[in-house]
């Protein structure tokens, strides 16, 4: 199975609206992502070559198998859980629709609405995504001259390919959204909120993100509609739902790994915040 690599910062227009590529990521998923969304204008789309696992979108369940393409956008609550023995190897690029630039092309417009309006979408690849997504880590990797602008003219036909594959509409949640964010910050919020939820302070964020504490409060509230300590209490509550799925943990255990310095507290927070305790929840899906 290949390592997981990263490349960023690429861009291009289209229907009158700048697309910023922040993150293009391909290897394995061995680890459970828990319970998350992304921020206003923010898409993540995920493309699966191998392994076997669940996606959680919106209180739905589904199947992630080799040739399955899901996109996640503004909002939406989704987690993904591989098969122990058979991790998911996948494609997964994060963009954000950041500002306007000119455009006289109702067509192009019309590719644009439809992709800012579907803010998930749950689907077996029909448009051979694979075969462009192998040419354009191949171009990453090899850099050949002007190889800059052929990702980007790569990654235009890649959200292209994406909208023709919208046309069989086997699952699409639909939500208006309006364009927000100018930078990567969003990405470094959510990267850190995943990542180090157990340990993150307003403090460390604010200086990951270069403002203020009060700065990053209110970019908190604006974009994702909850406060610094309501979204540190969501990654903690999600992660302890997958570790719950662990029979090998005990509470006290997972107590542990989401951050709480007791079992007492942990349990507490958990049943404030789902209305039953962990060890009721662990039942419930174990029957």
């Amino acid at each position: 199975m290949p390592k997981y690599t990263e490349h960023a910062d690429f861009s291009f227009t289209l229907g009158g609206f700048i697309f910023h590529i922040s993150n293009i990521g391909h290897g394995l998923i061995d680890y459970a992502i828990p319970n998350h969304n992304h921020s206003k204008n923010s898409y993540e789309i995920h493309y699966v070559t191998s392994g076997h696992g669940h996606a959680y979108i919106n209180g739905g369940k589904y199947e992630i198998l080799p040739g399955i393409l899901y996109v996640t956008g503004p909002c939406v609550e989704h987690a993904q859980i591989p098969s122990p023995d058979k991790p998911i190897c996948e494609y997964c690029i994060y963009l954000k629709i950041e500002g306007r630039s000119p455009c006289s092309d109702s067509a192009e417009k019309a590719l644009v609405k439809h992709f800012r309006q579907t803010t998930f979408w749950v689907g077996t690849d029909s448009q051979n995504i694979s075969s462009l997504l192998r040419e354009l880590f191949s171009e990453l990797a090899n850099r050949h001259a002007g190889y800059f602008v052929y990702v980007e003219s790569l990654l235009k036909q890649f959200v292209i390919k994406l909208l023709r594959n919208y046309e069989c509409k086997p699952e699409i949640y639909n939500r208006t959204v309006s364009p927000g964010l100018i930078d990567n910050k969003y990405l470094t919020i959510e990267k850190c909120f995943l990542d180090e939820y157990t340990t993150l302070t307003l403090e460390d964020l604010a200086v990951r993100l270069g403002l203020s504490t009060r700065q990053t409060e209110r970019l908190l509230k604006e974009h994702y509609g909850r406060t610094f300590l309501q979204k540190k209490m969501e990654a903690r509550m999600s992660a302890s739902i997958l570790l719950l799925q662990n029979p090998k943990l005990t509470i006290t255990q997972i107590a542990e790994k989401t951050g709480y310095s007791c079992v007492e507290h942990f349990s507490a927070s958990f049943k404030r915040y789902y209305g039953q305790s962990a060890s009721d929840y662990r039942k419930r899906t174990d029957s």
